[in-house]
């Protein structure tokens, strides 16, 4: 496969991904916004600020406003971390190889593009955003549904899914960053189950762990639970699964190497029994998917036009 159509693949997987779980944080922080008691335990502090934040986009110093959020990071063309800059840069990707993905993807998300487009909008996003973001949602799982459904299972695929899983576990550790710093016991439950939201992974931590929505397990469930498809721990293994078919000699790939051994010292910490500091490790992890970015461009990608990294705390 050319360098070029394998890197314009990656790349259509880890935006159309960052737009997906964009619009979940987008509505997990409006739910639990309209939801919170400012006084009550279930206060919630992963709020619009700490959303800007995790996109790298700067907040300021001035208050932050919800409606001002929303639109930002939704339908803002000039900011690069928005859902619909996202969805434009995954069509033109997706345009330079229509040859390669199927006639219904590339449908699938041109109707998307569209749809952001749509002269109403804006004023779809103020009046309902949760629809919005919903539709934004159900779009992006029925691009990966078709995938699954409509693509051969060749080195293509492999590339595309790899970026979409790098890309999962990048957004994971910078929301964990950002919403559960230092010492993550202290930090309110409102934090942690604002970020469960976030992520749409209440019901599975709900069904996994038996222990209450509280930072810690929040955090050791979402960096180490292997059954949960979002975890940190997940993602790896799948993006690690995805090189080793796309690599014609995996055994002395650097990036399937790399991805190999961080998936082993998550396995190994999830299992040990002692209190680990949870913020180091996110750090660390997500230190190493930087080094395992470099790596595949270096080793797939070479010669071909950089589209630029993705941003990290």
């Amino acid at each position: 496969m050319l360098a070029r159509i394998a890197h314009e693949l990656f790349w259509l997987g880890r935006n159309i991904t960052r737009a997906e779980h964009t619009a979940r944080m987008l509505d997990g922080v409006f739910q639990a916004d309209l939801q919170a008691r400012p006084s009550g335990p279930t206060g919630v502090a992963f709020g619009w600020r700490s959303i800007l934040a995790t996109m790298g986009v700067d907040p300021g110093t001035a208050p932050v406003r919800r409606d001002d959020v929303l639109r930002r990071l939704t339908l803002d063309r000039d900011e690069p971390a928005s859902i619909v800059s996202c969805v434009e840069r995954s069509r033109e990707q997706a345009r330079t190889v229509r040859d390669v993905i199927s006639a219904e993807m590339w449908e699938s998300l041109n109707t998307t593009h569209l749809r952001l487009r749509d002269g109403d909008m804006e004023g779809r996003l103020a009046t309902s955003p949760y629809a919005v973001l919903r539709d934004v949602r159900e779009r992006c799982a029925l691009f990966w549904g078709l995938m699954q459904r409509t693509m051969l299972r060749d080195e293509a695929r492999s590339f595309l899914v790899a970026g979409g899983r790098i890309e999962s576990a990048d957004m994971v550790l910078r929301m964990l960053r950002v919403a559960l710093p230092g010492d993550e016991v202290s930090s309110s439950d409102g934090q942690a189950l604002a970020l469960l939201q976030a992520v749409g992974g209440f019901q599975a931590f709900r069904r996994a762990v038996p222990a209450p929505a509280n930072a810690r397990p929040v955090m050791r469930f979402l960096v180490y639970e292997a059954a949960y498809p979002d975890s940190v721990a997940a993602s790896i293994a799948g993006a690690q699964v995805q090189l080793e078919v796309a690599d014609h000699a995996p055994r002395s790939s650097e990036p399937v190497l790399r991805l190999s051994r961080l998936g082993a010292d998550l396995e190994l910490r999830a299992r040990s029994t002692e209190g680990d500091d949870l913020a180091a490790v996110c750090a660390g992890v997500q230190a190493e998917l930087a080094a395992v970015d470099r790596d595949i461009a270096e080793r797939y990608f070479a010669g071909a036009a950089p589209l630029g990294v993705v941003s990290t705390v």
